[in-house]
This record gives structure tokens, sequence and C-alpha cells, in this order.
């Protein structure tokens, strides 16, 4: 038999029994006392017991009984969940935010400079930015979508594949002007070079090494130099001309467009094994403000290349 619904009983019951008082119960929920009285009443004929000890005198307090004080925590517990789900479902449809899992250093060399467009499309939704450069757990911490960069394989969610990337060399224009004898690779003997680290290599993230291999340079030491765990931070250490940077395409597309940066070799080009991918749980896949989001990155995508 399906049990009816008795939220308010409830809700009545809980309140008669913390202030010990039908009329008190009554002004703290904007109803009568009778009110009050008559869903208490239903419940407890539901219930089939008695949930208060009556007194003779109507001025006596309210004392619930002692089955009715052990389930009380139960109850004041569920419609504390239950308010605070419909907080957080009154705030979701008000802010519609949207949380976004992407490593500091795409977020500051790719996502930032192009997110104003989002914005401008979208003013309803305000986007969160997760940056780690760790894995993240999308359920436990609440993310919506991200960019995660590697081979495509995260379990647990979709990945789609967003931007490829070129691995070259890049100098600040100052820095080439003091070493106009760099005309080919073979002259990086004793230049500075600069280590992405930011990427365990085996995992098939490109380093100095390879480079060199498909330039056909053995004589350059490539593992002397600066070796630094943040993409950002590599690209800026060459903008400040502490040497030639091993850049990802990605990361340096702005710079290199901007005259911040210059590619070095560029009728040398190689491809990296690992690329950029959108990556979200397939059950939220049809939650519009999802769909909108990896619209917007697979046009930008687009556009850059």
């Amino acid at each position: 038999m399906k049990s009816p619904v008795h939220l308010n009983a409830l809700r009545a019951f809980e309140a008669s029994a913390r202030l010990q008082s039908f009329s008190a119960a009554a002004a703290e929920l904007h109803v009568t006392p009778a009110a009050i009285g008559q869903l208490v009443r239903g419940l407890e004929e539901w219930l089939g017991t008695p949930l208060f000890h009556r007194q003779a005198s109507g001025r006596a307090r309210l004392t619930p009984t002692e089955a009715a004080e052990r389930a009380l925590p139960d109850i004041r517990a569920g419609f504390d969940r239950l308010s605070l789900g419909l907080s957080r479902l009154r705030d979701g449809s008000r802010s519609g935010v949207l949380t976004v899992a992407v490593s500091p250093a795409f977020a500051a060399k790719w996502l930032l400079p192009r997110i104003e467009h989002f914005h401008a499309l979208h003013p309803q939704t305000d986007v969160r930015l997760d940056t780690n450069l760790k894995p993240v757990d999308f359920v436990a911490q609440g993310i919506d979508i991200g960019v995660r960069y590697g081979r495509g394989t995260w379990p647990g969610l979709v990945a789609e594949r967003l931007l490829d990337e070129q691995i070259f060399p890049v100098c600040s224009p100052a820095w080439l002007a003091r070493n106009k004898d760099l005309q080919s690779p073979h002259d990086l003997t004793n230049k500075a070079l600069i280590h992405d680290l930011s990427v365990d290599t085996h995992i098939g993230f490109a380093s100095w090494h390879d480079w060199l291999q498909r330039a056909g340079v053995s004589e350059v030491d490539a593992s002397r130099g600066m070796q630094v765990n943040n993409s950002d931070a590599v690209l800026q250490a060459a903008i400040d001309g502490h040497g030639v940077a091993l850049a990802r395409s990605v990361m340096a597309a702005d710079d290199v467009a901007a005259g911040r940066l210059v590619r070095l070799f560029p009728q040398l080009s190689l491809s990296s094994q690992l690329a950029y991918y959108v990556v979200y749980r397939a059950e939220c896949a049809s939650l519009p403000k999802i769909v909108a989001f990896r619209a917007w990155l697979m046009h930008k995508a687009t556009a850059l290349g």
C-alpha cells in the first residue's frame, strides 16, 4: 500500500515538539493552532501511536513521547537536507554556473584570452575555472566540463579531440638579435635551452631530444638548460630572453602572433603524439550549458586551426 505524503504534518509535529506548544508552532508556520493540532492528530492516526503526552491543562507544555523523541533527529535532518537541496536548485537555476576544469597553463595561454567571447554569447552563464594539474573527480568536485591534454582516454568521461599540436623552438626577438649566429638547428650548441617538464615524457610528451632528433642534430646536449614544470612559465622565460624554449603550438600561438616570440626554423615540423580533448560525463552531455560551452570550444579551436 502506498504511503500518503505527510510533509506538512511532519513539519507541524517537529515545530510543536521543538517549541513545546501548538500555538507557538502555529505562529512559526503561519497557520492556526487548530490547523497544527489537526495535522498532528492526523499523523498520529496514520502512525497508530501518540506523539505527545497530553496534559489535562491546556497551558501545559507539550512533551513528546519516547518514540517521538527518538525520531525527531532524523526528521530534522531530513528537513535540513530538503532545504539544502531546494537552495542548490534555486541558486543553480539563477546563477547558471558552469564549472570548467583546465590546467593553469591552458587557462592562462588559451582559454582566458578568449573567454570574453563566450560571456558575450551566453551572459546568463557564469564560468567557474577549476585549474589543476592533477586529474579531478568530476562528480565529487562538481565539474561540468573540462579540457585535458593526453591521448584521449579517461575512464568515465567522453573525450572529443579539440586541438592538435606542433612542437617547435621559440625565442624572444631581443634574444634572437643578440644571437645572430643562430642560422640552423646545429647552431643551438652552447645556446641556453628551456625545457618544459609539465607533462611526463613516458606518455609521449615531446622533448628537446625528440625535436633535435627530428632535425637531424646529434651534437647538441639536449639535457642541459633551464627546466620548468609549467608551460606558461616556459614561454615567459623565453619572452624574458633567457634562451630558446621548446614550445607547444596551442600554448605559444598568441605570443607568436603578437610578436612576443619568434618561431625558429619554421621549415621543421614535429607533431605531438598528444592533443587537447574536451571531456565531460556522458549523462550530462545534453545539459544546455555544457552543449553551449562545448560548441563554443569547438568553434574557437576551428578558428585557431
